[in-house]
Parts: structure tokens; sequence; C-alpha cells
């Protein structure tokens, strides 16, 4: 912005008028005979007064050109102050108004997020709804498959178990029967059977002769009888199972008779029978 220039007065005609004044006065006091009349003086006064007037006029009209100078300045000063506070209230109003809508967003934001949150929260309730119904029907299904398994593994292991008395029967036979080359193809059928039963988890076993008799892998054929201590084992009737390690079906066998008493010294000898 360019400075205004303070304008200059020319003060000559001033000075010159300030002379003349100065000049008249001096030539009526110069001129004018004793006694000094009251016109005179006047005129002098008035001429010297006006003549300092004059002098003074320049400077006086300067400086009110100056404070009225200083006064447009400072005005001009005040209106681009004042401006400029406008424009900051445009600015304040206009971050005002951005400030709302900022808010206004962040709020719509927030009512958008909570409600996906909401949606996300059924959904996943609902998900979690599903899976357990869905584990829980796949347990059920499990459970009776493996029902059916365990009835169908039963099945089997029982026909394993017929099968193999049914080989141990007809060994029991042709070992009876006196003819060797039979008993010992039974004897193999017998084998490959117990070998095949095996691979499926099924063991037969037999007790031999002459074994000590064991109340939990042994049976008798009289259930309630009572086994005496130490009682052994004559034969076996029908062989044991084992499925997978655990006893199945325990050995049915007959036991030994007890061997008789012998007499004690003194006592007279049985009577012997005719010869």
């Amino acid at each position: 912005m360019t400075e205004p220039q303070l304008p200059r007065i020319t003060t000559w005609p001033f000075l010159l008028g300030d002379l003349l004044l100065v000049g008249i006065a001096a030539a009526l006091v110069l001129n004018t005979a004793e006694p000094f009349g009251l016109w005179q003086s006047v005129i002098c006064v008035i001429s010297i007064g006006a003549g300092a007037w004059l002098s003074v006029l320049p400077y006086l009209a300067e400086y009110r050109a100056a404070v009225k100078l200083a006064e447009a300045a400072h005005l001009a000063n005040t209106v681009e102050q004042v401006k400029g506070i406008n424009e900051a209230s445009r600015q304040v109003a206009s971050a005002s108004a951005q400030l709302q809508s900022a808010l206004d967003q962040s709020a719509k934001t927030v009512a958008a997020a909570s409600a996906i949150a909401d949606r996300m929260t059924a959904e996943v309730r609902a998900f979690t709804e599903f899976m357990a119904q869905a584990n829980d029907r796949e347990k059920a299904a499990l459970k009776l498959e493996a029902e059916k398994l365990r009835r169908t593994e039963a099945e089997w292991v029982q026909v394993v178990a017929r099968m193999l008395d049914h080989a141990f029967a007809l060994h029991q036979a042709a070992a009876r029967s006196g003819q060797p080359g039979v008993a010992e193809q039974i004897g193999r059928f017998q084998m490959a059977c117990h070998d095949a039963a095996r691979r499926v988890g099924v063991a037969a076993f037999a007790v031999k002769p002459g074994e000590r008799f064991n109340a939990e892998a042994h049976q008798l054929v009289e259930a309630r009888t009572t086994v005496p201590e130490g009682a052994l084992v004559a034969e076996t009737l029908a062989p044991g199972f084992t499925f997978q390690g655990q006893l199945l079906r325990p050995a049915l066998v007959r036991l030994q008779e007890a061997a008789p008493t012998p007499p004690s010294p003194g006592s007279a000898p049985a009577p012997s029978g005719p010869e």
C-alpha cells in the first residue's frame, strides 16, 4: 500500500502579506505626527495581528492536513483490521461449519460401526448356534454309527468264536478217531482258522492238561461246583477267547479227579478180589 504524501503549502505569499502589513504599521507609526491617535493604534494592532496570522496560517494548514492524513491512515488501518477480523470471523465460521460437519460424519460413522458390530454379533451368535446344532447332530450321528459298529463287531466276534468252537470240536473228534492223517489235516485247518481270527483281534486259547485251575480264565461245566485249592485241569472242553487283549469268554474245562488218600501205617490192608 502506497504511503500518502503530506501536501506542501507555498508559504511565500503569506510571508509577503505579513511583510506588507508589518510595513503598513511601521509606515503609519513613522509618518504619524505626535500625538498618536486611537485610529492609528487600531490600524497598527490590526496590521500587526493580521501579519502574524498570515505568517502562522500556512503552518496551521499543514498541521491540519497532517492531522487529517494521520486520521485517514488510522481509519484505513482500522478498516483493514476490521476486514481482517471479518475474514477471521468467516474463517472461524467456516472452520466451525467444517467441524460440525466432521462431528456429524463421526456420529454417522459411529452409528454405522455400532450397527455393523450388532449385525456381526448377531451373525456370530447365529453361526455359533448353527455350529452347536451341527455338532450335536454330528455327535448323534457318530454315536449311532458307533453303536452300529459295536453291534456289528459283537455279531462278527460271535460268528468268529462259533467258527473256532466248531474247528476245536472237529479237531477233538479227529484226535479221538485214531487216524493221525486226518487229525493232522484238521489241526492245520484249526491253525489257519486261528490265524484268520487273530487278524481281526480274536484269539483262542486252550488249557493244557495238568495246568492249575484259574478261576478268572477257566470255567467248569457245573458253575456251582466248589473247586478245591490246587485243582488241576484234566482237559479243555471248549476254548476260551480274548478280543483285543480283553477276556471275551473263559475256557470250559474239566478237572482231574482227586488222588486216593494212602492208608496210614498199621491199618489192615483192603481185601483183594478173587484171583
